[in-house]
């Protein structure tokens, strides 16, 4: 028989045990902080890969999608009976729901990255080709005037004085499908693409790992617009002149 002794200590270890679990020494993750920088600390390294990633998905997206979209603005700009047709199919992708856009190329394309890929670009579409279009009209006609007075022909025309003035516009636009990319690339997961999404939705409650995948995509979302605004600035040196006067 159990003697009353030996019950009264178990009691006070067990006591003890419950004493310690339920105080401020349970390991953080286990808490419900929104944030624990030495977990972050130390498990940063397991996000690294997954940055790689989701900077793959959105670089390989935004130029294919501007090669597309800008091939598809200059065909419009000489067949300007192209140009509503085009902005409505673009406008159509666009407003499909990115995580049925992904499903519904499983089937076609399977649970790959090119499936990722794909999605991302579309939805780049309509961006980079309204802007580019924007871009064009809004080259003034006496400028264009005074270039065939110069003997220029229609091509150089293009190439050398509108897309040279349409360049703000089609950054803009560059711009901004570049950002919204890096924040739909977390959707990729779902479609086999990896990236940021895969740590953020496998842990997605725990407060710790949001704040840092959402960061990191926040980061880099950041650092692109501020490396496309450099670019652009660059580019048009004529409008750094008319700012600073």
């Amino acid at each position: 028989m159990t003697s009353p002794a030996l019950l009264a200590a178990v009691g006070e270890v067990g006591k003890g045990f419950v004493q310690e679990r339920s105080s401020d020494t349970l390991p953080c993750q286990a808490t419900d902080k929104l944030f624990c920088p030495d977990w972050a600390w130390e498990h940063l390294d397991r996000y690294g890969t997954p940055t790689v990633q989701h900077l793959e998905l959105v670089v390989i997206s935004v130029l294919l999608g501007f090669a597309v979209a800008f091939g598809l603005a200059l065909l419009a700009h000489r067949r300007r009976w192209l140009q509503t047709p085009l902005l409505g199919v673009t406008g159509i992708l666009f407003t499909i729901p990115s995580i049925a856009f992904f499903f519904l190329l499983l089937p076609i394309t399977g649970r790959v990255r090119h499936t990722a890929i794909i999605a991302l670009a579309i939805y780049t579409l309509q961006i980079i080709y309204r802007n580019t279009m924007t871009g064009l009209a809004n080259v003034p006609e006496s400028v264009k005037d005074a270039a065939r007075g110069m003997g220029m022909t229609d091509r150089q025309i293009l190439w050398q004085v509108e897309l040279r003035l349409a360049t703000p516009e089609i950054f803009a636009g560059l711009q901004i499908a570049t950002v919204s990319t890096v924040a739909i690339a977390t959707l990729a997961v779902f479609a086999g693409g990896g990236g940021l999404g895969k740590p953020l939705y496998e842990h997605i409650s725990f407060g710790t790992n949001i704040v840092l995948s959402g960061g990191i995509a926040i980061l880099m979302a950041i650092a692109f617009g501020v490396l496309l605004f450099g670019l652009q600035r660059r580019l048009t040196p004529w409008r750094r002149g008319a700012t600073t006067i």
